[in-house]
C-alpha cells in the first residue's frame, strides 16, 4: 500500500501546480520538510501534510471566504495547539507516540503529559470522604444516579460538584491541573460506582466491571489513553469555546460531554454495538453488510473524516484484543465484520468499532464503550482548556449572512 504520509518530488510539485525547481525553493525556505529515502541521499521524499498546508494557504489567498468555510469541516487548521499531532498512521501526544504510551503508561501519566508536558508529574490524588472539595452530599449522589448510564450521570453530578470546588475558579494552569484531576477522578468514581482507591483509574474500573479478569485493567487503560485526545474534534472545539469565555473546567467538561454524546461523535460506539448484535445473528456477515449498503444505510464503525486508511487507534486496540483474547467469540465477530466490510466497502474501520468490541469482550455495563471514550477524552478536554485559558482570548468567529435582506435595503435596490 502506498505510504500516504510522503510524496515524491513530482507528486508534490503536481499538488502545488509548480515546477520541481520551485519545490526545492520551498524546501530551502523551510515551508516543506523532506527526508532521504534509504541510503541514497540524493533521492528524497516530501511530507504530504506540509504540501497540503501550503496548498491550502495558497488557495486561501485567492479565496479567503472559501477556505474559512472549509476550515469548519476538517479543512485548514483554525487555531494552534501543542497537544496532539495526527498523521495517516499514528497519533502523538506532545510529540510522543500515543500507540506506545497505550502499551507502557497509565492514563494518569498521559493526563500529566497532556496537562503539564511531563508524564512524571504527579497529578493530585483522588477525593476521599473527608475531602471538603467533594462532600458526602456529592459522593452520596452516586446512589441517585445509579440507574443512569454513566455518561448521563456525569452531566447530572458535574454541575453539583462545581458548586463545592472553590479552586475551580482559579484558571491558572497549576490550579486547572488540580481541578482537572478532581473531575477525572469523580467521573471515574461515577463509572465504577464508588470511590477511586489505590491502583489507579483503570484498575478500579476493572474491579468494578470485570472483577475476575485482572488483565482487563491493561485493556481498559489502553483504551482510555487511545481516546485521550484527537486534536480539534467537535467536543474539543466546544471545550475550547467554553474555556475561552472564562468558564470553569467543570463547565468546559459538561459542555464537551453534550457535544460528545451525539451519534456522529462519541455516540457512534452505540451504533456499532447495535451492528454487532445484528451481525452475530447473520449466517453470512458479508451479505448482511452488503444488504445494509443496498438499503442506503451506513456501516457504523467504518470511515473517518481524518484518516485515509484504518484508524491507528482502532487498529492497536483490536490488535491488543487479538493478542489477549484471540479465541473469544466477540473478537472473532469483530474480525469477521472487518474482513467482510473490506469486501463490500472501501471504508476502513475506526476506534468506535474497537471500543464496541472491547465492551463486548469484557462484558461492560450498558454504555460501557461510550463511557470509556468519555473518560479518556476528559483528559484532552482539560488539556484544551488549559491551552485556551493561557491564550486568554474569546473564540468568536463571524458568520456570512445569507438570509433575507432587511426591507429598507431591499427597497433601495
Amino acid at each position: 500500500m502506498k505510504n500516504t504520509r510522503y510524496l515524491t518530488a513530482r507528486e508534490a510539485a503536481g499538488e502545488l501546480n509548480i515546477a520541481v525547481d520551485s519545490l526545492y525553493a520551498y524546501v530551502s525556505r523551510g515551508l516543506i520538510r523532506s527526508e532521504a529515502v534509504g541510503r541514497n541521499r540524493r533521492s528524497r521524499r516530501y511530507y504530504a501534510d506540509d504540501v497540503q498546508k501550503l496548498k491550502a494557504r495558497k488557495k486561501g489567498r485567492r479565496d479567503p471566504e472559501t477556505i474559512a468555510e472549509d476550515a469548519l469541516h476538517a479543512g485548514a487548521p483554525v487555531l494552534e495547539s501543542a497537544i496532539t499531532l495526527i498523521t495517516d498512521d499514528c497519533v502523538y501526544y506532545r510529540g510522543r507516540n500515543a500507540l506506545v504510551l497505550a502499551r507502557h503508561c497509565s492514563i494518569e501519566q498521559v493526563a500529566a503529559l497532556i496537562w503539564t508536558g511531563n508524564p512524571e508529574t504527579e497529578i493530585p490524588a483522588p477525593a476521599t470522604p473527608d475531602d471538603k472539595a467533594f462532600s458526602g452530599r456529592i459522593l452520596g449522589g452516586l446512589q441517585h444516579v445509579a440507574e443512569l448510564r454513566p455518561v448521563d450521570a456525569f452531566q447530572v453530578l458535574l454541575p453539583l460538584a462545581a458548586t463545592e470546588d472553590l479552586f475551580a475558579f482559579d484558571l491558572h494552569a497549576r490550579s486547572v491541573v488540580r481541578t482537572g484531576s478532581r473531575i477525572l477522578y469523580l467521573l471515574a468514581a461515577l463509572a465504577s460506582g464508588g470511590e477511586i482507591t489505590a491502583g489507579g483509574i483503570a484498575r478500579n474500573l476493572q474491579r468494578a466491571w470485570a472483577p475476575d479478569d485482572e488483565h482487563a485493567a491493561f485493556l481498559i487503560n489502553a483504551a482510555l489513553i487511545l481516546c485521550a485526545d484527537h486534536e480539534l474534534n467537535a467536543s474539543a472545539f466546544t471545550a475550547r469555546c467554553v474555556a475561552s469565555t472564562g468558564a470553569t473546567p467543570y463547565s468546559v467538561v459538561t459542555a464537551a460531554l453534550s457535544a460528545f454524546q451525539g451519534y456522529k461523535h462519541g455516540g457512534a460506539s452505540e451504533q456499532v454495538e447495535a451492528l454487532f448484535r445484528e451481525m452475530e445473528t447473520q449466517p453470512d456477515v458479508r451479505q448482511a453488510l452488503l444488504a445494509r449498503l443496498k438499503r442506503g444505510e451506513t456501516l457504523p464503525g467504518f470511515g473517518h473524516v481524518i484518516y485515509r486508511d484504518a484508524d491507528p487507534r482502532g487498529k492497536l486496540l483490536l490488535r491488543l484484543l487479538q493478542e489477549s483474547r484471540g479465541d473469544h467469540p466477540d473478537v472473532r465477530l469483530a474480525l469477521t465484520t472487518v474482513r467482510a466490510a473490506a469486501e463490500v466497502s472501501s471504508l476502513p474501520f475506526n476506534v468506535d468499532l474497537a471500543l464496541a468490541a472491547l465492551a463486548r469482550v469484557l462484558n461492560l455495563p450498558p454504555g460501557g464503550a461510550m463511557t470509556l471514550f468519555a473518560l479518556g477524552r476528559t483528559v484532552g478536554w482539560i488539556g484544551h482548556a488549559i491551552e485556551q485559558y493561557r491564550i486568554g482570548r474569546i473564540i468568536r468567529p463571524r458568520a456570512r449572512y445569507v438570509g433575507e435582506l432587511p426591507e429598507e435595503t431591499a427597497s433601495i435596490r
